[in-house]
This record gives C-alpha cells, structure tokens and sequence, in this order.
C-alpha cells in the first residue's frame, strides 16, 4: 500500500506536468477538496479539473514542495505554487485510502508584513 506522504509527493508532480487530469487520477471516487478560508468544497475530480483549467493564470503552474509529512494515511504537504507572475503558499493536509487520495484540505495563507515591534527577537526569511 502506497503511503500518504508518497501520493501526496506524486500528486503534486503531477500538477507539475499542468495536465490536471493526471493529478486527479489520483483521486477516490468520492473526492472532497476542502478551502476552508473560502468556505468551497471541491466534489469530485471533474470540477477539480475544470477548476484548475479555467483558472485565470499568466502562464503554466510551478509547484515546488518545501516539505512533506506524514505515514500511513495522512500527509502534510507545503508548496510553493507560481503561474510566473503570482507565487503562493498552499498547506495541504492529505487523507489517503487504498492508494488513493479520499480528502485533502488546503490553507492559502496571505503573506504580512512583520510588526516592528517584534523585530528584536526575530530574523525575517523569505524562502
């Protein structure tokens, strides 16, 4: 049985390639895509698909990971994403079943500026 740290590193190589069918062939029937900052919820692979093919994007996705975690059926993923001209940060939490991905729950956090008034205890890291 495939772990969810090797599905989740395999899906996001398949995003790579931006044949989003490729990536959803990853999916269990029955897939829930969660963005809980937006309130949506992604049911199914072929509105996951259109999603990603009618995104308004400046040119072909990038995914770069930075980290995996994870055994058995649960993986943490944090990937930069960049149509070239917008980079963002995902968070993915996976949930695998019989080699396939049942539910992954995404964070797109917005970048801020750090308060001044803290700049004494920290070193600021852009990566």
């Amino acid at each position: 049985m495939t772990d969810a740290a090797t599905l989740a590193q395999e899906f996001w190589w398949r995003m790579g390639t931006n044949e989003w069918s490729l990536a959803a062939a990853l999916f269990a029937d029955g897939i829930e895509i969660v963005w809980p900052q937006s309130g949506e919820v992604i049911g199914s692979a072929e509105d996951f698909i259109a999603i990603n093919a009618n995104y308004p994007a400046h040119g072909k996705w990038t995914f770069k990971v930075r980290r995996v975690l994870g055994n058995g059926g649960h993986a943490i993923t944090e990937t930069e994403i960049s149509d070239g001209k917008i980079t963002a940060l995902a968070v993915s939490i996976f949930e695998c079943a019989d080699d396939r991905i049942v539910r992954i729950t995404e964070y797109w956090p917005e970048p801020f500026e750090a308060p001044a008034w803290r700049k004494q205890w920290v070193t600021i890291r852009r990566d």
